[in-house]
């Protein structure tokens, strides 16, 4: 069943990393302990934010956001804001690809989300996420109790095509029997969420706790404030 709130839209479909879920900075202070003495996951916490700060200003720039480059800088960011000296970095590298690989670092859940996706539904909104990943974002999401909110999980990597591509996006509405414009998106990507969800014709809205797109996109700071911006006026 559609939503009931008479605005068009029907599905909230929404990226995963640094959406639904983030790096957790627990998990990453354990990695990091190795080459930081005394490492803190406050510390780690704060340098993340100013990685993703530095991660917007360098994608504005011309990148798209999913060359391999921009995200080895984010981590570079990262490594060094939370203390990791210039020798330990190629360590701390090769750490992270570790447990990466054992188990997927973006295992973070912010307060509110689960109660966000919960106010949605409980109005109509069918649910359902688009997420460039690697194969294993279906399996993230069971893992931190969040898979059962949606429909399904489109992963770049199962279905070979990955956001901006307007195809992705496009497979996702066809999944629910939807028109795009019967959509709204939900990232943190101004060029691979924003502009693939509209160039796809669904709407889109940013998750911008930072403010980094006002006045570029149509953004939230939080999930929680999904279900008002649903209700009110859009552009």
């Amino acid at each position: 069943m559609g939503a009931s709130v008479g605005n068009g839209i029907e599905a909230v479909l929404f990226d995963a990393g640094n959406t639904l879920v983030y790096v957790d900075p627990f998990r990453l202070t354990a990695i990091l302990g190795t080459v930081v003495d005394g490492a803190d996951a406050e510390r780690v916490r704060k340098a993340e934010l100013r990685a993703r700060r530095h991660l917007h200003e360098v994608i504005a720039e011309g990148h798209v956001g999913t060359e391999p480059e921009v995200w080895r800088g984010y981590f570079s960011d990262l490594f060094r804001g939370s203390g990791v000296p210039p020798e330990g970095m190629e360590e701390a590298g090769q750490g992270l690809r570790e447990a990466h690989g054992q188990d997927h670092l973006w295992t973070h859940v912010e307060p509110g989300t689960v109660e966000a996706l919960e106010a949605l539904s409980g109005v109509g909104y069918r649910l359902g996420v688009i997420s460039n990943a690697d194969g294993r974002v279906e399996g993230v999401l069971e893992s931190v109790g969040l898979r059962a909110h949606f429909e399904f999980v489109v992963d770049s990597e199962v279905v070979g095509k990955e956001k901006p591509d307007p195809e992705i996006f496009l497979d996702a509405a066809r999944r629910m029997g939807l028109e795009p414009g019967q959509c709204l998106y939900v990232g943190d990507l101004y060029p691979v969420d924003y502009l693939g969800a509209t160039r796809a014709g669904m709407e889109a809205v940013l998750l911008d706790p930072m403010g980094l797109h006002d006045g570029k996109a149509p953004t939230v700071a939080t999930l929680g404030e999904l279900p008002k911006y649903l209700a009110g006026p859009r552009v």
